[in-house]
């Protein structure tokens, strides 16, 4: 009987399998919700409670506006980069972080901007490269993991993708780092971890990533590629299914737990490859 979970797993085995980590793996040690970023910008910005309370904006339309008041997104950057850090230790002691580590994809592209994966891959003594902008992808190395920040990072302003305007120059999908992406998506099964589907962002991507396959004419020949989903749900299962990819949950409670427990099963069944280092 068919397996995706079997299958995913022979897939990181065979070190032919990429991941795509999403926010719910930072706050997982504590990083701070969407909702906290939208508070701080309506306090910094002055706008009135009653007129918070009855909006219904999201985080890039606030960052969007940010900008036109304040000019740029310095202050901002600045703010997230503080609060979006957590101490190492935390970081040391998340076993997401560990199971990340220890799974040993050779490709990791996030949307988060900070650097906790990064530090986890420090702290279990595994080597990486950063990936943030063209010039570092003709820099990467390819005996080593590399971590590509796909909506940018804290360490170059530029490169983050924040506001509204940042996110419609990125539906293109043409940036040198969505270029990367399709190339590397091509010729493997991708996971994805710690996303909401109701992300329209994160649901673009997937819809590209079939659209790419679709109109080559080679549908059939396609990698399979697996969302991480905390609990069962029947009309996700189906939409994603339609678009070529295979809904994975386990039924706990606690999403981080779900996670956790997921990865550890991988990593199980994926055998001495995943073992630490």
């Amino acid at each position: 009987m068919f397996d995706p979970l079997q299958q995913l797993a022979e897939a990181i085995r065979q070190r032919t399998a990429i991941l795509f980590v999403g926010a719910g793996v930072s706050m997982s040690v504590g990083l701070p919700s969407w909702d906290k970023l939208i508070r701080h910008m309506e306090e910094e910005l002055g706008i009135e409670k009653e007129l918070a309370e009855r909006s219904r904006y999201s985080y890039q339309t606030l960052a969007e506006y940010y900008r036109l008041k304040q000019g740029s997104l310095g202050p901002l950057r600045s703010w997230m980069d503080r609060n979006w850090s957590v101490s190492r230790e935390k970081v040391q002691d998340s076993l997401l972080h560990r199971l990340i580590v220890e799974l040993d994809f050779p490709i990791i592209y996030t949307t988060n901007y900070d650097r906790n994966l990064e530090v986890a891959f420090e702290l279990h003594g595994r080597d990486f490269v950063k990936v943030a902008n063209a010039r570092d992808i003709s820099r990467a190395r390819q005996d080593a993991t590399q971590i590509i920040k796909y909506h940018g990072d804290f360490d170059e302003d530029a490169s983050l993708v924040l506001t509204e305007t940042d996110y419609f120059e990125r539906l293109s999908f043409d940036s040198p780092l969505d270029v990367k992406f399709r190339a590397d998506a091509l010729g493997s099964t991708i996971l994805f971890i710690g996303y909401s589907l109701s992300d329209m962002n994160i649901r673009l991507l997937l819809h590209r990533l079939w659209q790419t396959w679709k109109s080559s004419g080679y549908e059939k020949d396609r990698p399979p590629s697996f969302v991480f989903m905390p609990n069962r749900n029947p009309v996700e299962e189906a939409v994603l299914a339609r678009w070529g990819i295979t809904a994975l949950s386990e039924e706990e409670d606690d999403p981080q737990q779900a996670l956790g427990k997921f990865l550890q099963r991988l990593k199980e069944m994926a055998g001495s490859n995943s073992s630490t280092a």
